[in-house]
Formats: structure tokens, C-alpha cells, sequence
């Protein structure tokens, strides 16, 4: 413990300073208050989903750019359909899951930045699906999802930062 007007280091029971004489009346401690896991990575948490949201999105509008431009011709005449008549629409569809998924994990960003109710449940379903899709940074930032996110304490201690940033 240290001296708040001279910084001069006090021992324990010591009641007068010995540089200046400040008087103590009773032990205190200043200190910051324990920060838990949750206040600790949640900010940092909805960014990175947003920057994942970011790729997925690219990479969503690019693989439908690619399967409407290569994919989508139709011979009328010719050799029979090939790879085609199943690649487009196969493409398509993946292609719009991307993007749902990309949106889904705008939100869940979002969410989380702003400590809405919602957001932590979203967060780890779309944390839990980026497992096995996006390898391997969503398989990392599921990872780190679930390990911030999915303990009980974390969802105890969620629901208070979201209590109060409702408040304020």
C-alpha cells in the first residue's frame, strides 16, 4: 500500500506517513474491480464476427457472380446437359447460404457490441455452425466463441452487462 498524497510506501498498521505525515484512518484499498471473461472478450468478440460476417458475404456474392455467369448457359442443341444443369443451381443455393450465414453473423456482431438479450444465444448457434463451414478461422472464432460465451457464469454475467446497458 502506498501513500495517496506522496506515494511513499506504508507498511501494514502503519497510521501516519512517514514522508509527510498524512494520517491514514482506516486500511483501504483502491483497486479496479475484477473484470470477467465476458467483459473482458465480448467487444472484441462481436468485431471479429463482424469480419468474418464481411468475408462470408464476399465470398457469397462472388460464388453467385461465378454459378449465374459459367453455370447458368443452357444448350438447346448439342451434347447432353452435363455438370451444368447441377452445378447451378448447386452453387446457387451455397451461395445464398453464405450470405444468410453472413448476415446472421452481422447481427450477432451487432448484438454483441451492443449487449442486446439476443445476441448471445444467435452468437453461439452461428458459432457452433462455423465450426465445421468456415475452416479455420471460423472454426477458431467458434472456438473462442463457445469458450467465452457458453459457460454458466459467462451467460450469469452476459445477462447483467445487458441489464445495464439497457438501463443506460
Amino acid at each position: 500500500m502506498f501513500c495517496d498524497k506522496c506515494g511513499t510506501p506504508l507498511q501494514s498498521g502503519q497510521r501516519f506517513c512517514s514522508r509527510c505525515g498524512k494520517e491514514f484512518a482506516g486500511v483501504t484499498i483502491v483497486g479496479y474491480p475484477p473484470r470477467g471473461r465476458v467483459q473482458e472478450h465480448v467487444r472484441l468478440l462481436g468485431i471479429f464476427w463482424m469480419a468474418l460476417s464481411a468475408f462470408d458475404a464476399v465470398e457469397g456474392v462472388v460464388l453467385y457472380v461465378f454459378a449465374n455467369t459459367f453455370f447458368a448457359a443452357r444448350f438447346h442443341e448439342g451434347p447432353p446437359p452435363g455438370p451444368r444443369e447441377f452445378l447451378h443451381p448447386f452453387l446457387t443455393f451455397i451461395a445464398i447460404l453464405l450470405v444468410v450465414k453472413a448476415a446472421a453473423g452481422f447481427a450477432a456482431g451487432w448484438g454483441l457490441l451492443q449487449r442486446e438479450p439476443w445476441a448471445r444465444v444467435l452468437t453461439l448457434v452461428i458459432g457452433f455452425v462455423s465450426l465445421f463451414i468456415n475452416i479455420p478461422f471460423g472454426t477458431a472464432l467458434g472456438i473462442y466463441t463457445m469458450w467465452v460465451l457458453l459457460p454458466t457464469q459467462s451467460e450469469q454475467e452476459y445477462e447483467a452487462q445487458s441489464r445495464k446497458a439497457a438501463i443506460a
